[in-house]
């Protein structure tokens, strides 16, 4: 969470140096690997408005029944 908070995401370049990671999707949404790669987050991010907001945290099984770019 400090590492978010400290972060200045002006594009998703920024955020793949930090988290290589990351997957990058449509629609401002990045997934994140969190817990060894048990489970994943998916993330809105609002770039000109430097907010994150978390539309979803779950398992790999769970992840597979959304649809991140529209969560």
């Amino acid at each position: 969470m400090h590492v978010v908070r400290a972060a200045e995401w002006a594009r998703p370049t920024d955020i793949k140096e930090v988290f290589r990671s990351a997957d990058i999707l449509t629609n401002e949404r990045v997934v994140f690997n969190v817990g060894g790669n048990k489970y994943r987050l998916v993330a809105a991010i609002h770039y000109r408005g430097k907010r994150i907001y978390i539309r979803f945290i779950g398992t790999h099984a769970e992840y597979d029944r959304i649809n991140a770019a529209t969560i």
